[in-house]
């Protein structure tokens, strides 16, 4: 009876199998993770394909739509400067892509027996957009300023006895970009539905203790609605800070600031 009521907040982060293939020898299987992405990928089509009617006076789709392409366009010119629509395409996609992934974690699909799987808390995930992000940031750098790209790591002023000392401590605070851009959106994203599944076993106990476990699933239920309007918010917050942190990343490529 205590194992069927022991709180395991993690098996909502468990990929299962849903179709077994094995290719010489790897497994390409396809996952609830994979069809989550999928899923993320569908909702973002319709959504742009929506807003992409280009009429004069446009509707409530299309001012949305191009209001999301508005507001990253200013924030990608502003942290880059005029070569920033260069990397429009790819700053955008990962905005929306967590976005939407992020939200969609958060759908009550469950109410239809549907339960939602969040992809952006697999570290694999936001660790993927992370190191693509880098890798860009890399090419850019030594493409237009080849082996000057090192300048980077040498702040203007920097005294001669303390170069190699600064330039370590720089290099290793460029090389940890990556894994911290995508671990901070891989805990954000965890951490948060963690919370719920917690409180809402304690509803579920309260419930099935009575007496004075109704108060504690009250109050627990509570919490719940607070948290999950925290998650909201953080939900975009995280997609706009990796959007943000990555063109500024490749404004240092860019512009060797």
């Amino acid at each position: 009876m205590a194992a069927e009521s022991k709180i395991d907040p993690m098996h909502q982060f468990a990929i299962s199998k849903i179709a077994d293939l094995n290719i010489a020898g790897y497994d390409i299987s396809f996952t609830t993770s994979a069809l989550w992405m999928l899923i993320v990928l569908g909702a973002l089509w319709v959504f742009m394909l929506g807003g992409m009617k280009r009429q004069l006076v446009p509707g409530r789709w299309q001012a949305m739509v191009e209001g999301v392409t508005g507001f990253v366009d200013n924030m990608v010119s502003t942290s880059i400067g005029p070569e920033g629509r260069k990397f429009m395409p790819w700053v955008f996609s990962i905005f929306m892509f967590i976005l939407f992934a992020n939200l969609m974690g958060m759908m009550p699909f469950a109410i239809a027996g549907v339960h939602p799987f969040t992809v952006t808390s697999q570290f694999t995930v936001t660790g993927l957009l992370a190191i693509v992000s880098f890798s860009i940031v890399l090419i850019v750098g030594f493409w237009r300023h080849g082996f000057h790209f090192f300048s980077l790591f040498v702040p203007h002023g920097t005294p001669l006895v303390l170069l190699p000392l600064i330039f370590l401590v720089e290099l290793i605070s460029f090389m940890v970009r990556p894994f911290s851009l995508a671990l901070r959106l891989f805990v954000a994203m965890i951490a948060g539905h963690i919370l719920v599944e917690v409180f809402g076993n304690f509803v579920v106990s309260g419930l099935n203790a009575g007496g004075a476990g109704t108060a504690i699933s009250l109050l627990s239920f509570v919490f719940i609605a607070g948290v999950l309007a925290l998650e909201l918010l953080v939900a975009a917050i995280q997609a706009y800070v990796f959007a943000l942190l990555t063109s500024l990343y490749i404004n240092d490529a860019v512009n060797l600031h």
